[in-house]
């Protein structure tokens, strides 16, 4: 069974929470200069990735600092501002910034930050987009990058990430249905359309503001990373039902 998720009350009455927004409010800056973030570098010697969240927020935030280490000073600042967001410190203001910032540097943000923090950008809009339209598109972003991380993690605890593809079977499926479960089948590896068909009806949903634009980086950067999207790339044959757009 899912766990339902607290409701505003409970979470105002929680001490976690509170604990988790002490120290917050002198983070929230009040006019950032946006364009001089992206030219400064953020200096904190080795990055080193976080793994989840630290109760504390001033140690949560330096150990961002370090993540960030050597890359512009703008995305330690959405990084950060995502974390206000989840903590829910001044809320409205946060998400303000967050919305302003992703309507004035979204081909920065969506060229600088890895896949990682492009999912939290999703998923801060799934949750608080402006519009039913943004949240949905987020919500397809982040949809479509778990799934695939849920994949490659599958891949990674049996041990099967170093295995090779059969050519009997890939040759196999060009004449045989081969079933999978609840009527679905394995792709025909190395012609199918169902990726390029699946691209043309997503390609409407690219143009849709900040969202979309997150949504189609995510796409394209599952193209080129070691997914099954980029493997099956690999084996396939046919031009005309390819799924992915050609680098310039």
């Amino acid at each position: 069974m899912v766990r339902r998720r607290k409701s505003r009350l409970e979470r105002f009455f929680s001490l976690n929470q509170h604990r988790k927004r002490w120290g917050a409010r002198r983070h929230v800056l009040a006019a950032p200069d946006l364009v001089a973030m992206r030219e400064r570098i953020v200096q904190a010697g080795e990055p080193v990735q976080t793994r989840g969240s630290d109760k504390s927020l001033e140690r949560h935030l330096a150990n961002l600092r370090c993540e960030f280490s050597g890359r512009p000073e703008l995305l330690l600042h959405h990084a950060t501002l995502i974390v206000l967001i989840r903590r829910e410190v001044r809320l409205a203001e946060s998400l303000g910034q967050f919305t302003a910032l992703w309507a004035q540097e979204a081909e920065f943000l969506c060229r600088h930050l890895n896949l990682r923090w492009l999912i939290s950008a999703a998923d801060t809009f799934a949750d608080h987009g402006p519009d039913p339209q943004a949240r949905a598109v987020a919500m397809m972003a982040s949809l479509l990058a778990n799934t695939v991380k849920i994949g490659e993690s599958d891949r990674y605890v049996r041990g099967s990430e170093t295995s090779a593809p059969l050519p009997e079977r890939i040759e196999e499926l060009q004449t045989e249905l081969v079933p999978l479960f609840e009527g679905m089948s394995v792709f025909t590896v190395g012609t199918d359309d169902t990726l390029r068909n699946m691209y043309w009806r997503l390609e409407p949903f690219f143009a849709a503001g900040s969202a979309g634009m997150i949504l189609k980086t995510v796409y394209d950067r599952m193209q080129v990373n070691d997914t099954a999207f980029a493997r099956l790339r690999a084996l396939h044959r046919r031009d005309r039902t390819g799924w992915w757009e050609d680098e310039t």
